[in-house]
């Protein structure tokens, strides 16, 4: 990693947000590396396969996708960025937005290119506090 990782990285964001709202898998498989795993907001664990797969199936559609205060911090190869998200979504044509926290693990292959290692997404705490907290 360079000493400050937040351009690369925010550079490699950049391209996973168009990735995902363009529906753009062989995009979204280039910038993660084979043993990609992301964590969902409801515990499940997806690898690389099933990740992409929501798009190959049709099964998510995304209609916007934000990141917002971020904050990375560079270990090595390894950087690590949290933020929040803020998302509008379908996923099985069901709604699937809101604002959540999530964790971008990032690391340097091989080749010396920057790629996604994991994700981990988690609700706010406005989202366990309900209606009425808002």
């Amino acid at each position: 990693m360079t000493d400050s990782p937040d351009e690369p990285v925010q550079e490699l964001i950049s391209r996973w947000t168009a990735a995902e709202i363009g529906q753009d898998i062989d995009a979204l498989d280039a910038l993660a590396v084979e043993d990609f795993r992301l964590v969902g907001p409801a515990g499940f664990v997806l690898d690389k396969q099933q990740w992409l797969d929501r798009y190959r199936r049709g099964q998510l559609l995304t209609h916007s996708l934000t990141l917002g205060q971020p904050f990375t911090g560079a270990y090595g190869s390894v950087a690590v960025t949290i933020a929040t998200q803020l998302q509008d979504a379908e996923y099985r044509r069901a709604p699937a937005r809101g604002e959540l926290r999530v964790t971008l693990i990032t690391v340097r292959d091989d080749r010396d290119q920057l790629r996604l290692a994991g994700m981990h997404l988690s609700p706010t705490a406005a989202a366990f506090a309900g209606p009425e907290a808002a």
